[in-house]
């Protein structure tokens, strides 16, 4: 059984090495116990806020470079890319299938190499599609395939929230669980509507490789898409060396079998919808929303579709604390019901034939947007009042990779029912039931007088 080392305070050695993980001296905490209030304000609080903000910025970095797709493949039939409709929605799904296989893997990493170890080498690894992406997008005849490889790659960025978050949440007291991992998770969701932002103001600037030409409104215009991607380079190369210089690791190791034990809990597989729901909403919907704006409403996508990330990321960091003060379960309730009453409302807009109808629409996902980054805040919360540390770490890991899916199944759902109907009216139908659901299984176990598990 895995354990937590706690020593007493008089012999804490913050920097001291841990004989059982580490390989090189002063790489550990020897001894971590937030729970204890004498530990937290004598040296937790300011170690643990540290490692916060270090990691928070690679998690800024790794959403921006997941989501840069989402930026760059409505300009890429622009640029002289030939891409149908549903070959622009293959590519945006390719980041989040592979962020939810790297975020299964990214699961079970803190616990065996540490936290300094796993966001630095995560971390270096953005600069694979920033470089790739940037190269890519100069040549017009770059096929099809290799884009596809590339927005795969994007995902490396995806996956690692599964690593980020369980060992933020290993550094607070549960009394600050949400708090800080609302923090986290909502500044570091900052990235994908950072991206969309900054896009259109860099993509005119000549800096570094061949631009693209295009008419536009009668007009020659020459872009330079790779600044998009080029632009991260040297803040993953800053994010790497803070990682590297300014993280250390907290004593809980477990070998993957040992991890194996959370699907053994129901819990596991209640909060995983319950994620699926509010983060797989939110990044589906981060990913897509460009696309239906240009493609159904004939609208300029990148003025409006940073407003929806730039919400739910927001609230995010808002309702975390919120969530500590109330408790996850009962704004939980509030995030599900609102998201069920969006999703019924955008039906009503989604046929595209009218600029009243995508007011509408603009509305009703600016307000999901909303209702989604307030689930993400409490079901973080939840998750480490319903499980031991080194489980909820786990299952933060867990769900987080089912839902970061979303991009993944949002694409190719909304693909897929605008191949066959012309709108995605049905899949809004659809989610709107998932949606209703999951309102149900959270009232039934966690939000009800007599739940199961009160949080």
């Amino acid at each position: 059984m895995t354990r937590i080392m706690v020593p007493k305070l008089s012999n804490l050695k913050p920097w001291a090495k841990e004989t059982n993980m580490a390989d090189t001296p002063n790489l550990n905490y020897n001894g971590w116990n937030p729970e204890d209030p004498g530990f937290w304000e004598s040296q937790g609080k300011a170690v643990a806020w540290k490692t916060l903000w270090i990691t928070t910025f690679c998690l800024i970095l790794s959403f921006a470079t997941w989501f840069m797709v989402s930026a760059l493949v409505p300009k890429l039939v622009d640029a002289g890319f030939p891409f149908d409709k549903q070959q622009k929605f293959w590519l945006l799904a390719m980041p989040g299938l592979a962020a939810g296989t790297l975020r299964i893997i990214h699961t079970f990493l803190i616990p065996i190499y540490g936290t300094r170890r796993t966001i630095t080498v995560s971390t270096l690894l953005l600069l694979i599609p920033a470089v790739g992406w940037g190269i890519a997008v100069q040549d017009p005849k770059t096929p099809l395939s290799t884009f596809m490889i590339l927005a795969f790659l994007a995902g490396l960025g995806g996956g690692n929230f599964s690593s980020f978050m369980p060992s933020t949440g290993l550094f607070f007291p549960k009394r600050l669980a949400g708090t800080a991992l609302g923090i986290q998770a909502g500044i570091g969701n900052f990235g994908v509507s950072v991206v969309q932002f900054l896009a259109p103001a860099i993509i005119g600037i000549s800096v570094i490789g061949t631009g693209q030409t295009f008419a536009k409104a009668g007009n020659t215009v020459t872009i330079y898409l790779q600044n998009v991607a080029y632009i991260w380079i040297p803040l993953i190369l800053i994010a790497t060396v803070l990682a590297w210089t300014g993280l250390r690791s907290v004593p809980v190791k477990a070998s993957f079998a040992q991890q194996l034990d959370i699907f053994r809990e129901k819990h596991t597989w209640l909060m995983t919808s319950l994620y699926l729901m509010t983060f797989g909403s939110f990044s589906g919907f981060s990913m897509v929303f460009p696309v239906l704006i240009k493609d159904i409403y004939h609208q300029d996508p990148l003025k409006y579709a940073f407003l929806g990330p730039l919400i739910g990321a927001g609230v995010r960091a808002m309702f975390g604390p919120i969530s500590d003060r109330f408790g996850g379960a009962k704004v939980t309730m509030l995030s599900a019901s609102g998201m069920f009453v969006c999703a019924v409302a955008a039906t009503r807009f989604t046929g595209g034939s009218s600029p009243a109808e995508f007011q509408g629409f603009l509305f009703s996902m600016l307000a999901l947007f909303f209702f989604s980054g307030v689930g993400n805040a409490s079901t973080f919360k939840q998750m480490p009042m319903i499980f031991p540390p080194r489980q909820a770490s786990g299952v933060i890991g867990w769900t987080s990779a089912i839902a970061a899916y979303g991009p993944f199944i949002f694409s190719i759902g909304i693909g897929t029912v605008i191949a066959q109907t012309g709108t995605p009216t049905a899949f809004f139908w659809i989610v709107a039931a998932f949606y209703l659901l999951n309102l149900a299984l959270n009232w039934r176990f966690y939000a009800r007088p007599g739940a199961e598990k009160p949080c």
